[in-house]
């Protein structure tokens, strides 16, 4: 029986049999205030992940608490993932426009490596649905807060 986690473990990436390296992460808000799920927001975090260019962000969805995101090396000497985390979380609260609202971000995240008996488009229509059982939109493709910024090729 594995240890109940109360931190994240943050194992590091690791190649799998020649498979590319993909890791789902999930960042939530301090106290999980619904800060996230606003055009403002969601453009943060675009601007955020696309200057933070050791990894690629593939599949994302931005809850009003937290993000989900599917992630990949984007070069060879990329960041450890938690520099990287940390990094693109310090770009978003610089440019946040509402100063006053404090901490944003928990101090960590939750990190988990696809492995071999894992499937990229199933945890992703899991992660996609996730709007919907939170009652926040009718319909997966509803949801304005979500895309993609890289193709991530599993196969």
């Amino acid at each position: 029986m594995l240890p109940d986690r109360h931190r994240p473990a943050h194992p590091g990436a690791h190649p799998a049999h020649g498979r590319p390296i993909i890791i789902f992460v999930t960042v939530c808000t301090a106290q999980r205030k619904p800060l996230l799920a606003n055009g403002t927001a969601h453009q943060l975090l675009l601007d955020s992940w696309h200057q933070a260019s050791h990894w690629h962000v593939g599949r994302y969805v931005i809850m009003p608490d937290h993000v989900h995101l599917f992630c990949t090396t984007a070069c060879d000497d990329a960041l450890p993932l938690k520099n990287w985390v940390k990094y693109w979380k310090s770009l978003v609260t610089k440019n946040w426009p509402q100063a006053k609202e404090g901490m944003i971000w928990q101090t960590d995240f939750w990190d988990r490596q696809l492995t071999s008996d894992d499937s990229y488009a199933q945890k992703w229509d899991y992660v996609r649905a996730n709007p919907v059982r939170h009652g926040l939109t009718p319909r997966p493709e509803d949801w304005p807060y979500q895309g993609e910024i890289q193709e991530l090729r599993w196969d």
